[in-house]
């Protein structure tokens, strides 16, 4: 373990291509956006360090192609995973309509047990929505996840997403202690300066 980092946590992203997989990535870690962005070819990576209280926590984020052609990728990019954010569009159904195969997909390659679950339906700053936040709440509770609903456009939701998978993976002590790892990390009632604009529409199940 590096000096002075607690944990590495990997987080993955996943769904369907084009439903700002990228977008959410680039701006949690560079807090930008950019509406050109291309589809992603294979797997993106990046690496962004939080501060939980007095702990640093490195994340590794991993960003996969959601195009079928990619998919040899899965199993490497599942393996030893603690967290998954799962995008939807909330402005395109069908890709709603694809989660559950994106939950199967999980289940089968997910080497971790109680890997933290995010579902994230993004592209509220929309207008054509297609799909209610109540149905994405309903889906979420279905299948145990955490839900928000974001914005990569306009940061709404983002470092919510973010932040609240981390904590609830820093709760589940099996999920990142290494071996002999004993250390502990005190998690507050609020854990970072964000959390109280998170409570308000980030549904924690």
């Amino acid at each position: 373990m590096e000096e002075g980092i607690l944990a590495t946590l990997k987080i993955l992203i996943i769904g369907e291509s084009g439903v700002g997989k990228s977008s959410l990535l680039l701006r949690f870690t560079d807090d930008t956006f950019d509406s050109e962005i291309g589809s992603t070819i294979g797997v993106d990576f990046k690496v962004k360090t939080m501060k939980f209280n007095d702990n640093s926590i490195k994340l590794a984020i991993w960003d996969t192609a959601g195009q079928e052609r990619f998919r040899t990728l899965t199993p490497s990019y599942y393996r030893g995973a603690q967290g998954v954010i799962l995008v939807y569009d909330v402005t395109r159904r069908e890709t709603f309509g694809k989660l559950d195969n994106w939950l199967n997909e999980l289940e089968t390659f997910s080497t971790k047990h109680g890997i933290v679950k995010m579902l994230v339906g993004n592209k509220i700053d929309k207008q054509n929505r297609e799909v209610d936040r109540n149905e994405g709440l309903r889906f979420a509770r279905k299948h145990s996840m955490l839900f928000i609903e974001a914005s990569a456009k306009t940061c709404d939701g983002v470092n919510c997403a973010f932040e609240e998978v981390v904590e609830k993976i820093l709760q589940t002590p099996g999920l990142w202690q290494a071996e002999g790892h004993n250390k502990n990390v005190k998690l507050s009632e609020s854990t970072s300066s964000q959390d109280g604009a998170c409570s308000s529409f980030c549904s924690l199940l």
